[in-house]
């Protein structure tokens, strides 16, 4: 008696399902969170971008945010090139 074709496609419908919850999901959960925090940045935040550059949020205009990286330095990045915010401390 052979197998039912549908019983053969269960381990690939299960080993689909397990990469979702794994790999996929928290993918897209992570990229929501960074976005909503790109999206609430305000004056005088900690940040650091995607290169590493650790600043204070000075500015905001549409796409474009500028950091105080020291006394007498200011960069103007992309809202989306913030990558976190940084520790206090």
């Amino acid at each position: 008696m052979n197998p039912s074709p549908i019983l053969n496609l269960v381990p690939m419908v299960l080993i689909i399902g397990v990469m979702y919850f794994l790999l996929i999901r928290p993918q897209v959960r992570q990229q929501k969170e960074t976005a909503r925090m790109q999206t609430n940045l305000k004056k005088n935040d900690n940040v650091v971008t995607v290169g590493g550059l650790h600043g204070v949020v000075v500015n905001l205009k549409d796409g474009v945010v500028t950091l105080r990286v020291d006394d007498n330095a200011r960069v103007d990045v992309d809202r989306t090139a913030i990558a976190r915010l940084a520790k206090e401390g």
